[in-house]
C-alpha cells in the first residue's frame, strides 16, 4: 500500500464506523489528503457493497467511497466487538459513526466514555435530524433531508411535483460540511488538547446551501415556489436545445453578461428596457428573453453556439453525461478522473481529488478493498493473534 508520509494529513488516524454514504463520504475526503483511515465494517460487509452498479460482484460505489481506506471487521454489537473498537480508539484522533443516537450509548461506546479513553479524541456524529429535538431517534435518509430542507419545494417545474435529486446530494452536502467541521475541531484542538463531538444532521448542510431563503421569508414572508430551470432572480437562465440536439445551458447572473447575449442573439433593443437593468425585472420578462435566446439557439448546433458565445464572452456550457466528462479536455487538463490500479477490477476510472493544494495535494491510493482485507495487520497491532482472530472469526465478531 502506498505510503502516506508526504500528504499533509500523515498521521491522522481516522476511525470510519460509518455507514452508506455522509460519514463515510467525510472520511473519504480525510483519506484522500492521507489521514489512516480504518472503515470498521459488520462481518457481514458495509450496505455500500451492495449498492448501486455491480461489476463482477464489485459494487462502483464502495470502490468510491472506501477509497484510501484500510478495511476491518467488526460486529460492534458484540462486547467482544466493543472491547476491540474501544482499544482502536484509545490511539486514533477520529472517530465518525451515523448510527442512530443512543445506539453507540447503548453499546458503551459514548462519547464520554471514549473521552476518558482519549481526551483528544474527535468524534464526528452524523444522524438524519440531529442529537436533539422530537425527531432525534428516527431513521434518517438523505431523500430526507431533501425533503425536509426545502430543497424539494423549489426543485421541478412550477406545475410539477417537488422533484427530488438522483443522486445523494443531501448525503454529499453533509459530507463535505462534516469533513471541514472535523479538521476545525482538529485544528482546535491543537490549542486546547482536547477533543469534542462534531453533530452533522442531514437536514442543516443542503439548508445552508439554498441561500437566503429563511431570511426572505422571514422578512418579506417569501416562500421560493418551482421555477424549473429558470431562476427567480435573474433571466434568461435556462437550459436550451441546439439544433443537434444537443444542450446548452446559459447563465446571465451578471448585468454585462445579460447584455452581451442579447447583442449576441440579435436583440439589442432589450437592454434599452427600463426592465431589463435588473435581475429581478428580466425575471419578469423571461418568456420575451427565453424565445429569444432559445430560438436563436435551436437555429444552431452546439460547437457554433459555444464558440459564438465564447468570441462574445457571454457565459454557456455543454450539457454533459460522464461520457462527455471523460473525454473533455478541461476536466483531463485538471485531472478530474483519475484511474486507480484496482485487483478486483484492474484500471478502474474514478473523480480525483476535489481540491487540489500547490504544495501539499492529496491523492488517491487505491479503491474500496476487499472485506477484512486489513484485518490481520490492525489487528495484530492490538495483539489479537492468528488464533485469537481465528476464533472470533468463529463467533462472528470479525
Amino acid at each position: 500500500m502506498d505510503a502516506t508520509t508526504d500528504l499533509p494529513l500523515a498521521g491522522t488516524r481516522v476511525l470510519d464506523a460509518a455507514t452508506l454514504f455522509a460519514g463515510p463520504g467525510a472520511a473519504t475526503l480525510l483519506g484522500d489528503f492521507g489521514a489512516d483511515v480504518i472503515k470498521i465494517e459488520h462481518p457481514t460487509g458495509d450496505p455500500a457493497r451492495r449498492h448501486g452498479a455491480q461489476v463482477r460482484g464489485e459494487s462502483l460505489w464502495w470502490k468510491l467511497v472506501a477509497r484510501n481506506k484500510r478495511t476491518v471487521t467488526l460486529d460492534l454489537s458484540r462486547a467482544e466487538g466493543q472491547e476491540i473498537c474501544r482499544a482502536l480508539v484509545r490511539d486514533a484522533d477520529v472517530l465518525v459513526e451515523n448510527f442512530r443516537p443512543g445506539t453507540f450509548e447503548r453499546w458503551g461506546l459514548g462519547y464520554e466514555r471514549l473521552h476518558e479513553l482519549n481526551p483528544r479524541l474527535v468524534m464526528l456524529r452524523v444522524s438524519g435530524f440531529g442529537r436533539v429535538g422530537p425527531m432525534r431517534h428516527r431513521a434518517g435518509f438523505g431523500t430526507l433531508a431533501e425533503a425536509m430542507s426545502g430543497f424539494a419545494h423549489c426543485t421541478g417545474t412550477p406545475d410539477g411535483p417537488p422533484t427530488l435529486p438522483p443522486f445523494g446530494l443531501a448525503d454529499g452536502v453533509a459530507a463535505v460540511t462534516a469533513a471541514y467541521a472535523t479538521m476545525v475541531a482538529l485544528h482546535a484542538r491543537a490549542a486546547t488538547g482536547r477533543g469534542q463531538v462534531v453533530d452533522t444532521a442531514l437536514i442543516e448542510p443542503i439548508l445552508h446551501l439554498l441561500g437566503p431563503q429563511i431570511s426572505a421569508h422571514q422578512q418579506l414572508g417569501l416562500v421560493q415556489e418551482r421555477s424549473g430551470n429558470r431562476s427567480p432572480h435573474n433571466a434568461p437562465r435556462n437550459t436550451y436545445r441546439c439544433r443537434d440536439g444537443r444542450w446548452v445551458a446559459v447563465s446571465t447572473s451578471a448585468q454585462s453578461i445579460a447584455e452581451r447575449v442579447m447583442r449576441l442573439v440579435g436583440r439589442a433593443h432589450l437592454i434599452e428596457e427600463p426592465w431589463f437593468a435588473t435581475g429581478s425585472g428580466r425575471a419578469e420578462h423571461v418568456e420575451e428573453l427565453d424565445a429569444a435566446v432559445g430560438g436563436w439557439i435551436a437555429a444552431r448546433g452546439a460547437d457554433e453556439v459555444i464558440a459564438a458565445f465564447e468570441e462574445a464572452e457571454a457565459a454557456v456550457a455543454p450539457v454533459y453525461s460522464a461520457a462527455d466528462i471523460a473525454a473533455d479536455p478541461q476536466f483531463a487538463a485538471l485531472g478530474t478522473v483519475v484511474h486507480v490500479d484496482d485487483p478486483e477490477l484492474g484500471s478502474l476510472a474514478m473523480q480525483g481529488v476535489p481540491a487540489r493544494l500547490s504544495d501539499t495535494p492529496g491523492r488517491v491510493r487505491w479503491a474500496g478493498r476487499a472485506l477484512g482485507a486489513d484485518n490481520a495487520e490492525v489487528f495484530e497491532r492490538l495483539g489479537i493473534g492468528a488464533r485469537r482472530r481465528a476464533e472470533l472469526r468463529g463467533a462472528g465478531v470479525i
